[in-house]
């Protein structure tokens, strides 16, 4: 079963995300606040995608996402925003989100972010690859328990940034392009702006780098993109 939950005051453009989505084959649960948002998380747990308005009475969507991933690292969280809320944007994306649909959208669009994001998180809960660890000086990649150790000592990651390190170990000095990033992390079918690998490569320098200001180790490559040195 294919679960998500759907935070949005607005009621028409809530029953609109509903629809579609009950359409492609997905189980919804709607709520019109973001405290409504928590209760159903709550007494319900284990979606797999959630979509949350910023601007919502009570609790806004940034202090949802935020509480969800506190509580299940594994779920794919996707901000609506308007076209103005650029700074909310990156702060969805620095507070755990793994993606964002700018408002007015079409149901094409938000079922392709949905299905995306969807398809990420059935993979990390139905991952069935055999043992492997990945490493490189202190930093130890667990691909089976889905965890990051830095000198024994555990790094919480998100799904998207437990990804981007996959993709960095396994290519170790290599300068990989924003485009290529994005096609392993985000899948060949993404639609939005590579200037969210930007976002959540920051985000990520900020939890393995001792200076996330002056990075040794997850290194930027000026008119490429970025690489992994040991």
């Amino acid at each position: 079963m294919k679960r998500v939950l759907v935070a949005e005051d607005e009621e028409a453009i809530r029953e609109f995300i509903v629809i579609h989505l009950r359409r492609a084959g997905y189980t919804v649960a709607e709520a019109a606040d973001g405290v409504q948002a928590m209760e159903l998380f709550e007494k319900q747990g284990d979606f797999d995608v959630a979509i949350l308005d910023i601007m919502m009475p009570e609790m806004d969507g940034l202090e949802v996402c935020k509480a969800l991933r506190t509580q299940d690292r594994n779920i794919g969280i996707i901000m609506l925003t308007a076209r103005t809320q650029e700074n909310d944007k990156v702060a969805g994306l620095l507070g755990g989100a793994d993606d964002y649909v700018t408002k007015p959208f079409s149901p094409t669009e938000l079922m392709a972010r949905v299905d995306a994001v969807y398809r990420r998180v059935a993979l990390v809960k139905g991952r069935t690859k055999p043992f492997s660890v990945l490493r490189s000086g202190d930093f130890v990649l667990d691909l089976r328990s889905r965890t990051l150790c830095c000198g024994g000592s555990p790094i919480e990651l998100t799904q998207i940034e437990f990804q981007l390190m996959e993709f960095f170990l396994q290519n170790q000095g290599d300068a990989l392009s924003r485009a290529e990033i994005l096609r392993q992390v985000w899948g060949s079918e993404y639609y939005g702006e590579d200037k969210i690998v930007d976002v959540n490569i920051r985000r990520l320098r900020m939890k393995i780098e001792q200076d996330p200001s002056s990075p040794q180790h997850l290194l930027t490559v000026r008119g490429i993109g970025y690489k992994w040195m040991n």
